[in-house]
């Protein structure tokens, strides 16, 4: 089983409008509300991939409930801790020539109920993956991630990260068996990388020293990097597409590195799988579904050893 945490989950509001005026009334053309959150979409990239998933978190209020229905509409089993004060929040994201985002900040986390999401994992054995995505609340310890890692280590479970920041420094000692971050979160950490395939690379190693086995690294339109703890750095140029919307990307290609390893696929494999994944991403109106994901697999190269 495939068990993801989102801390802050959200309720994405897309709107299409020919343009954003600011201090003006702009009228839509296109409406849509989808339960979201990075480790959801995680979780429902896994569901549509067939693999088995369960999605942890919060939620509150009104909103809450809203979001808990639409994603059972979706069929992923979740198991969200309902918090009596707050609300989910509603995340605005806004589609005319380029896309604007208005997040919410959502409800506090008390202590007792983060206990009560630790507590939950010690469900957990060698068989599942735990998946970490997304920013912590910032009323939430930073180093939340390192303690829920710690806390499953001991039962043999998998565990993939995919944040930034102190969350991200804090979980490294930990050793995740997977570490997915953009370059942006790598300079942040490194204090800059250089622009190529091997330069980078070499930054990203010292996140390795620190403690992180594998790390697959999106670029954007240039592609991807996976750099394994053990073997050759992996790079593979991405399928050029015309993207109609960026949510969700980076969370379909965690997916897809999860179904590669599910299914016992080799590093490269894995990698144009989950660059796959993520391109498809770019292409759907939400997240993609399996035959997305095929089809732009047949699109996709062969990875490079750098």
């Amino acid at each position: 089983m495939i068990y993801t945490v989102t801390l802050n989950p959200s309720l994405d509001y897309i709107v299409r409008t020919d343009a954003l005026r600011p201090g003006a009334l702009c009228r839509t053309h296109g409406e849509t509300l989808y339960p979201g959150g990075k480790g959801v979409n995680v979780s429902l990239v896994c569901a549509a991939l067939g693999l088995p998933t369960r999605a942890l978190g919060f939620i509150a209020g009104r909103t809450g409930a809203l979001f808990a229905s639409l994603l059972a509409e979706t069929g992923v089993e979740y198991d969200f801790c309902h918090l009596d004060r707050g609300m989910t929040r509603i995340n605005v994201k806004v589609c005319a020539h380029e896309q604007t985002e208005l997040n919410g900040a959502g409800p506090a986390i008390p202590p007792q109920a983060l206990d009560k999401l630790a507590d939950t994992l010690d469900a957990l054995g060698a068989d599942d993956w735990l998946v970490l995505s997304g920013s912590v609340p910032a009323d939430v310890p930073a180093d939340i991630y390192a303690r829920l890692l710690s806390r499953v280590k001991a039962h043999g479970v998998k565990t993939l990260v995919a944040a930034s920041g102190d969350a991200l420094k804090n979980a490294l000692p930990c050793a995740p068996d997977l570490i997915l971050l953009r370059l942006a979160e790598l300079d942040a950490l490194v204090g800059g990388a250089p622009r190529t395939p091997a330069g980078i690379a070499a930054c990203a190693r010292e996140l390795q020293r620190a403690g992180a086995q594998d790390i697959l690294l999106p670029l954007g339109r240039e592609g991807a990097l996976l750099i394994p703890a053990a073997g050759d750095t992996l790079y593979l140029a991405a399928p050029q597409v015309d993207p109609v919307q960026p949510v969700g990307a980076a969370d379909s290609m965690a997916a897809g590195w999860l179904y590669a390893q599910e299914k016992g696929y080799s590093a490269p494999e894995a990698l144009r799988f989950a660059v796959a994944a993520g391109a498809a991403a770019l292409l759907s109106e939400w997240l993609p579904g399996r035959a997305a994901i095929e089809n732009m697999l047949a699109q996709t190269g062969t990875p490079q050893a750098v």
